[in-house]
């Protein structure tokens, strides 16, 4: 018969189980996660558009952390999974924050969702991870459905570069200076939007974008899935005059078109202010108002310059 070693003695192993931390014990259980956040997306209208790693994630959490327990509850409902819910939003997120992380310190595993789609996207996970991360807490994400990437690939739009800006203010005076200060971002434009406001978001783009393509999908996944396309003055007219539909909407808007410099212009402006002022400054000058390459305006500037000396 062969001898046992001293650690396989029982008494060393009930020691270790008893020193054994409760995280480690929890990884060795079958389908287990170890303790820390998780970021898990769920499906933005499709209940079955949500990836299997994020059942498994969602079945080992101690907790999951959601906006709306009830519409976290009828996803897991469908789904078999029966999990302890506490509600984190943008009423109690600062109470809220400081048990979840304590929670995760202690060794729990906890999930964090949105009511649709990437959890950090417009809603106040931002904060948690931040501060997860300053204490050293380990942090996961789940990735997954997404409004933003969804109706981009629907819109049609030039999808090489995208800029995703959020809700827009509901003051006029604040929506109208965000939408300048995006005017010349040579990107397709992304928002969420409340359906009640499309009808006064899409004029203002009309007015200050101008002609520009544009697409707004509501229901993304759902039986009532609507993509709608047109120019920005066209869908402003269509939700101005239509009964606006309920819930939130992607609106995107394609990049502005690529004006060519008037190098003629640049190189008057150039002279005219050569005369008063350093190259540097007069290039940064001309280049912002021009919108002009400011490498090309100084070049051209250089050029004038040495000119000039002649």
């Amino acid at each position: 018969m062969k001898q046992a070693r001293s650690s396989d003695h029982p008494s060393d192993a009930k020691s270790k189980a008893q020193n054994a931390s409760p995280q480690r014990e929890r990884a060795k259980e079958p389908g287990a996660i170890p303790a820390g956040l998780y970021l898990v997306a769920t499906p933005i209208g499709h209940a079955r558009d949500i990836t299997l790693r994020a059942l498994e994630v969602l079945a080992a959490a101690d907790l999951i952390a959601c906006e709306d327990t009830r519409v976290t509850a009828k996803l897991l409902a469908i789904h078999g999974i029966a999990r302890p819910l506490a509600a984190y939003n943008d009423h109690n997120a600062a109470r809220e924050r400081p048990k979840l992380l304590a929670k995760i310190a202690g060794g729990a595993r906890v999930a964090l969702v949105s009511d649709a789609g990437t959890p950090l996207v417009s809603d106040p996970g931002y904060k948690l991870v931040r501060e997860a991360l300053a204490e050293n807490l380990p942090v996961d994400v789940i990735p997954g459905a997404s409004a933003v990437l969804a109706g981009l690939s629907l819109s049609g739009l030039p999808s090489d570069r995208f800029l995703f800006a959020g809700f827009l203010s509901h003051a006029q005076g604040e929506r109208r200076a965000a939408l300048e200060e995006l005017k010349t971002v040579r990107a397709t434009l992304i928002f969420f939007e409340s359906t009640q406001r499309l009808g006064e978001s899409l004029s203002a783009m009309a007015e200050i974008f101008g002609a520009r393509d544009a697409v707004v999908a509501r229901e993304l996944t759902k039986l009532h899935q609507d993509v709608r396309r047109g120019t920005l003055a066209d869908l402003a007219a269509h939700y101005t005059k239509a009964d606006a539909p309920r819930g939130e909407a992607t609106l995107l808007v394609g990049p502005p078109e690529k004006v060519e410099t008037d190098f003629g212009k640049v190189d008057a402006a150039l002279e005219a202010a050569l005369a008063f002022m350093p190259l540097r400054a007069a290039a940064d000058m001309i280049a912002a108002l021009g919108d002009a390459p400011r490498k090309q305006v100084y070049d051209r500037g250089l050029v004038i310059k040495e000119k000039s000396r002649g």
